[in-house]
């Protein structure tokens, strides 16, 4: 029994060893070449997330304060953020295996600095180099995936990322908090944990990722990569220091804005000279991959806000030690873990994920919402509740956000367009980070202000010493009225981070609202690629000797047949959906699955010389095969699948239908209908001349238009190439009137027409009060039966006209004055000036 693998999914051998560049991979290979990425991608995450729970006691430890415990996020988002464009733009251009482990490797030393930090400023220098190397696993994850898998079956394995991410996210504070809280280890493991893991996923990689590399001249946009992290750098640290150092309405944000805004146009400006951009600026022409930029920023700061404020809110309002506040931000990550895999595995069965988007933007905006309304002595089972939809909504909106993005790009985009996607999401972590670390001090001040008026002078004295200094308070050690008093102002202030995120939840909501769905492509990138370089250099494939040979007669029963392009079809060849049966039960021939039948013309005659193509349907020709004389072709299909047949013929209209080819051979009988010419003469009635310069149009009976031409010095038009069936032919000519009528365009030969145009008649005059021409003067033509023929309304100057009358008697009525009746006879190509004067009685 055959093994079913993801369309389009194929292994790539090593130096010619093992299997061919072209045999399809089974899901054990696929998993195997993903076992090491994976355990990159854990690496990373569990540096992000093991700190969480320690970042308290760290920053304490160090020296720092609030701005210190927002720096020591921001910076590894911030790197991560500005470095992603760039990892993107380098797996277009060289390895994505060298890339991804030299990723690993600046994960690593910035682990192991970070570990031996001795002062705030240090650690944060050490978790830009973390995060420059989790940007690029974060960047190369998605792509390398994309490059091997399928878009359509990419849902299954993005549910693998996710599940891994969800892991690492729940084991990370958790484990971080158990190293936290054992004294004979301490803090700074939490950021040597992950070094293993991330040495074991570079040696995994090293054996089971083999990818073709991409041999080009590699153009590193470096300006470009100096101005986007120049502008974000500003960006974050005006946003940082905001409402601390100086007001939000202030010199140096007009400074700080006004640069970062100078630097990104810069940017733009780079970019669209550079030749090889890291952000390729005609990208975004594409509506999807604006938009899921555009809703990745917003998921991305109501993201960071749940994972990086949780603990602070469970260790400082509600007094929880670090382990514990691991094991209460699980409702969150469970919902993320099913939401992310279940997604997946339905949207790789049906095919379809704009739902997901808006149903992860609902739950992730009524998510945040009731997160805002959390105290610190709020039930813990309302708040399980509320992290576990907000966890929902961010598993199923922030993969798929990847998947659409990745299913509109070429292949040497798709590195670019992975990484734009996933740095504006950094993007707005970064920025949410440090924008909602200002405002949580500043609200944990104003409440905290609020309420102290309610302690004694005494513990107010204590209050005031408790929480100054900027400095992350160590609650051990205050006495119980000033601890239950610093909670609630806790408590208070980190709802408000989510009550300010929601409505930034529902922008996302509303973005999605407007990506369009196109279905999910069959093929992975690689595969695309390599049949677009195959078919580039062998436009035409040898044909197999067995592909020429006289097919058996197959049974009539065992064909199944399609009808000709209905008659409104164009003359470009139309694919027909269709669906081959599946003959017999012998097994497949050894030079691949045979698919066999007969081309047929008009009364089923035989059509010999016929071309019969086999292309994949990434449009690879993969057989060709020439009918013979009684009309029998046969191919080679490679293996079971769905390919689409192309047959053509001298005088024959093409048609491509869509077979589907499973373990059997297949017989499919094709049809083809005949092309037609519309040759005609266009004369005068009058005079039987013909009419020079008249313009011939052709339309199905949809409407399409099909063919125009312009009749030549005698009157006459040609039109090939028509396909069989009612047209309508439509003639205009200056001083004519038009004409339409319809025509039956013959099987075979040449349908001749001729088209008598009647001369249009033209009158047109001026309409005069006794102070001159009359403006917004109504006129009306009546022809002889009492018929309105038309109507008109004076300009300024008087002026009115009638066009394309036929020849005889007509009344014409003006009003405006009293209304004035004037008969007029038309004949012939009609009358030139008919004024009329209008007056009131005795003027």
């Amino acid at each position: 029994m055959a093994t079913t693998t993801p369309a389009g999914v194929r292994a790539h051998a090593k130096h010619g060893g093992g299997s061919s560049g072209d045999a399809p991979m089974t899901h054990r290979q696929i998993m195997e070449a993903l076992s090491g990425l994976l355990l990159g991608m854990f690496a990373a995450i569990l540096s992000s997330t093991i700190v969480t729970n320690a970042l308290p006691e760290i920053v304490s430890d160090l020296g720092g304060g609030q701005s210190a415990y927002t720096w020591v996020v921001t910076a590894s988002l911030l790197a991560m953020t500005a470095s992603t464009p760039l990892w993107g733009k380098l797996a277009d251009l060289v390895s994505k295996k060298a890339l991804v482990q030299i990723a690993l490797i600046v994960y690593v030393i910035g682990s192991v600095v970070a570990g031996l930090a001795q002062n705030p400023g240090m650690l944060i220098a050490a978790r830009v180099i973390q995060g420059l190397g989790a940007g690029g696993l974060s960047a190369l994850a998605q792509i390398i995936m994309a490059a091997m898998i399928s878009p359509r079956e990419r849902g299954r394995y993005s549910g693998y990322l996710g599940a891994t991410f969800a892991v690492a996210t729940v084991g990370g504070p958790l484990l971080g908090g158990v190293i936290t809280d054992t004294s004979w280890l301490g803090w700074r493991w939490c950021l040597y944990v992950g070094v293993p893991f991330a040495v074991i996923a570079l040696l995994v990689l090293q054996k089971t990722l083999n990818l073709p590399v991409v041999k080009r001249k590699v153009k590193v946009d470096w300006a470009g990569a100096f101005f986007v992290t120049a502008a974000v750098c500003l960006l974050l640290v005006w946003v940082t220091f905001a409402d601390d150092k100086y007001d939000w309405m202030s010199w140096q944000t007009g400074a700080m804005v006004g640069g970062a805004i100078v630097l990104a146009l810069i940017f733009v400006f780079v970019e669209l000279k550079a030749s090889e951009p890291i952000i390729p600026m005609r990208l975004f022409r594409n509506r999807t991959i604006t938009l899921a930029s555009l809703a990745s920023m917003f998921v991305g700061i109501a993201m960071f806000a749940g994972t990086v404020y949780f603990s602070q809110y469970f260790q400082l309002a509600r007094d929880k030690s670090p382990t514990m506040s691991g094991v209460m931000t699980i409702p969150m990550i469970g919902g993320l873990f099913v939401s992310s895999t279940v997604s997946g595995q339905i949207i790789t069965k049906t095919g379809k994920w704009k739902g997901w988007l808006l149903a992860g933007g609902v739950l992730l905006t009524a998510g945040l919402g009731l997160l805002s309304t959390m105290r610190y002595d709020t039930p813990y089972w309302h708040i399980a509740i509320y992290m576990a939809l907000m966890g929902l909504g961010v598993g199923m909106m922030m993969q798929n956000l990847v998947l659409c993005t990745q299913n509109q790009v070429a292949p040497s985009d798709l590195g670019a367009a992975s990484s734009v996607v996933t740095f504006f999401r950094s993007l707005g972590g970064a920025v949410g980070v440090s924008v909602l670390g200002s405002i949580m001090s500043s609200r944990i001040s104003h409440y905290a202000a609020d309420t102290i008026g309610s302690l004694s002078p005494q513990e107010q004295a204590a209050a005031a010493k408790a929480s100054g200094g900027g400095s992350i308070p160590d609650m051990d050690l205050l006495p119980p009225g000033i601890r239950e008093w610093l909670e609630s102002a806790y408590g208070h202030g980190i709802a408000d981070i989510f009550l300010y995120v929601a409505p930034i939840a529902f922008l996302a909501f509303l973005v999605t609202l407007f990506i369009k769905e196109v279905p999910l492509r069959t093929s992975g990138a690689l595969a695309q690629a390599a049949e677009a370089t195959a078919e580039a250099s062998s436009p035409a494939a040898p044909v197999p000797a067995e592909a020429t040979a006289v097919a058996e007669p197959v049974p009539a029963g065992a064909l199944s047949r399609t009808s000709v392009a209905d008659s409104g079809a164009r003359t470009a060849p139309q694919p027909l959906a269709a669906v081959a049966t599946v003959a017999g039960s012998e097994a497949p021939a050894p030079g691949g699955i045979p698919v066999r039948g007969f081309v047929r013309g008009a009364e089923s005659a035989p059509v010999p010389q016929a071309a019969v193509t086999l292309i994949s349907l990434a449009g690879r020709q993969l057989g060709r095969s020439v009918a013979q004389a009684d009309g029998s072709y046969a191919v080679d299909a490679p293996g079971a699948g769905s390919y689409v047949l192309i047959a053509s013929a001298d005088g024959f209209q093409p048609q491509a239908s869509t077979i589907v080819v499973n373990d059997e051979p297949v017989a499919y009988d094709i049809l083809l209908s005949g092309t037609s010419g519309l040759n005609g003469l266009v004369r005068a009635v009058e005079s039987g001349l013909p009419v020079k310069d008249a313009m011939v149009i052709v339309t199905d009976v949809r409407g399409d238009l099909l063919a125009t031409a312009a009749t030549g010095d005698q009157g006459e038009f040609s039109l090939a190439e028509l396909v069989p069936g009612t047209v309508t032919v439509a003639v205009n000519a200056a001083g004519y009137r038009p004409r339409a009528l319809p025509v039956e365009v013959g099987g075979a030969g040449v349908t001749r027409v001729e088209v008598d145009l009647e001369a249009g008649a033209h009158v047109q005059g001026v309409v005069r009060a006794p102070h001159g021409p009359l403006a917004d003067a109504r006129v009306t033509l009546v022809d002889a039966a009492g018929n309105v023929v038309g109507t008109a309304t004076t300009g300024a100057d008087g002026a009115y006209a009638f066009t394309d009358l036929d020849s005889g008697e007509y009344t014409v009525i003006a009003t405006g004055y009293p209304p004035v009746a004037t008969a007029l006879t038309v004949a012939g190509r009609g009358v030139g000036d008919h004024d009329i004067e209008l007056a009131h009685p005795g003027e």
